[in-house]
């Protein structure tokens, strides 16, 4: 008798053999994958800046699943309390990242992904979307570089650095200490077009700190440090 398609795929996975499973929303966490896929059971170090959520969308959690650990940063009020929870072994901070230290106003969404320190970028997308601001609340922010002075492990080399602040991730770069915190991959959030890449601000700002364009996305950009 025939083995019917759902019994041969129960005995013998062959739909399976090469299947890894992305959490990320374009699949980002794969094409990290693919940086470090020659170093055999490597656990490195992540900083995750605009964090979300500990499964929904995320960049990291593939790599805590391997073994890996990092720092979480999310300034959504309570969206923390995930992280503490899934995410042990993480270092999990509820505060915002830009150039200065003190307080922003965050503009919170229906939709907690789009939660942004952009007035323009959240009123535009407020006004043209169907997604709309619940509410503006104060939140506390430091620059990258101090929470890295306090929370980086003595020696601990960052693998890759994952920023999606929505409409203020150059600032969360320019906010870093690059003579002394470099990460060895770096995605930014962009929507840029890639006719005009070579022209927008996060480019040009890493290129001249020694980094170069390795992969994009619809919505991402890929940077490798030139060692």
């Amino acid at each position: 008798m025939k083995l019917s398609v759902k019994a041969l795929k129960k005995k013998f996975p062959v739909d399976q053999f090469f299947f890894r499973r992305s959490y990320s929303q374009e699949g980002e966490d794969m094409i990290y994958h693919s940086f470090f896929e020659g170093r055999k059971k490597y656990k490195g170090f992540y900083v995750d800046v605009g964090a979300h959520h500990p499964f929904r969308y995320s960049n990291t959690l593939h790599f805590y699943q391997q073994g890996w650990k990092g720092i979480n940063i999310e300034p959504t009020p309570g969206a923390i309390k995930l992280f503490q929870m899934f995410r042990k072994r993480d270092i999990n901070l509820n505060v915002g990242i830009h150039t200065q230290e003190g307080t922003l106003p965050f503009y919170c969404f229906n939709e907690p992904a789009l939660n942004s320190f952009n007035q323009e970028a959240s009123e535009y997308k407020s006004a043209t979307t169907r997604y709309f601001i619940k509410k503006i609340i104060p939140v506390p922010t430091v620059p990258l570089a101090q929470v890295l002075d306090q929370h980086l492990p003595p020696g601990q080399t960052i693998d890759f650095l994952n920023i999606d602040a929505e409409g203020v991730d150059l600032a969360v770069l320019q906010s870093n200490d690059w003579s002394r915190y470099q990460p060895l991959f770096i995605m930014v959030e962009a929507s840029i077009d890639i006719q005009q890449l070579t022209n927008a601000d996060v480019y040009q700002f890493l290129m001249a700190r020694g980094y170069k364009l390795v992969a994009k996305t619809m919505r991402t950009l890929f940077f490798k440090l030139q060692q």
